[in-house]
């Protein structure tokens, strides 16, 4: 349930606090925990902190703990963290460390990272949007809509959510993969990008692989969607064909791989999966189903 209401967290609600690109949290018996609310207060001087309310699942809310008159500075590497990103970071809860945001993909339970994610979603808005874009005063929480508003001009700022397409560009049982550039990412993917002002999803789809691989497509069709928030972003997938000529055209400075898969061979061409992004559900949903 992410309706957002303006609450103050119980004893039992999880706490998560982000650090740069990294998140306090434990793992135990392979599966990753955060402090409640109880735990974090008693280690912590939680006066310093606004708790903001993210979402619930079942039962357990979750809440955003961002300290209070903190202006934050420097890199925010979104999935690409790795372990030299949050090393700088010391907790202050026994058992805790600051691990970066790249160990959701492999997180369990799949929920527990969700409510994460998205916090961090949230935890970027906030912190990149402490001032009015409009007349420079400082922004303060809305208690009814999940927005900031200034008290001077009225200005409303409300998440940033960017639309993307994820593309999985077929030729009968061909499947085009592709490898990022310069990403701590190794696995394969599809092509991929953003939204341009003024353009439709579908004309997203055409325009980048038109500019990262060199190819028409056609039959352009929706799969479904996910949030991304990651990269703040809502991914759509659609599935397309390749149409007349098929010689790849590598941007290389987007991409440093693409090249045709055949369905019985993506077992072979991938290291692993994770069972997180609609990429690879796609890539699956693909080498599974014929009709594609």
């Amino acid at each position: 349930d992410n309706q957002f209401r303006w609450l103050t967290p119980q004893k039992s609600d999880i706490i998560l606090l982000f650090e740069g690109s990294s998140v306090l949290a434990k793992w135990q018996d392979e599966k990753i925990y955060y402090p409640d609310y109880e735990e974090f207060c008693t280690q912590t001087d939680a006066a310093k902190y606004t708790f903001i309310y993210v979402l619930s699942v079942d039962e357990i809310q979750y809440f955003l703990a961002m300290r209070k008159g903190e202006v934050l500075e420097g890199s925010f590497q979104g999935e690409l963290s790795d372990a030299k990103v949050h090393e700088e970071y010391q907790s202050e809860l026994d058992g805790y460390d600051f691990l970066g945001v790249n160990i959701f993909r492999s997180a369990v339970p799949k929920y527990r990272a969700f409510a994460a994610i998205t916090a961090y979603h949230l935890y970027g808005w906030y912190r990149d949007n402490r001032f009015c874009g409009r007349c420079g005063k400082p922004m303060v929480h809305d208690k009814k809509e999940r927005m900031v508003r200034c008290m001077c001009c009225n200005n409303m700022v409300f998440p940033k959510i960017c639309p993307a397409v994820i593309i999985g560009v077929t030729d009968g049982d061909r499947i085009l993969l592709t490898k990022y550039a310069g990403r701590t990412y190794k696995n394969y993917a599809l092509v991929a990008g953003f939204t341009e002002i003024g353009e439709t999803l579908e004309q997203t789809v055409e325009r980048e692989v038109m500019e990262e691989v060199g190819l028409h497509v056609k039959n352009i069709r929706y799969y479904k969607s996910q949030p991304w928030s990651f990269t703040d972003t809502l991914l759509t997938g659609f599935f397309c064909e390749a149409d007349g000529e098929q010689d790849i055209r590598l941007d290389k400075e987007e991409l440093a791989v693409a090249e045709w898969i055949e369905r019985d061979k993506i077992d072979q061409a991938q290291d692993s999966y994770d069972d997180l992004s609609l990429t690879n559900e796609m890539i699956c949903y693909f080498r599974d189903h014929k009709d594609v």
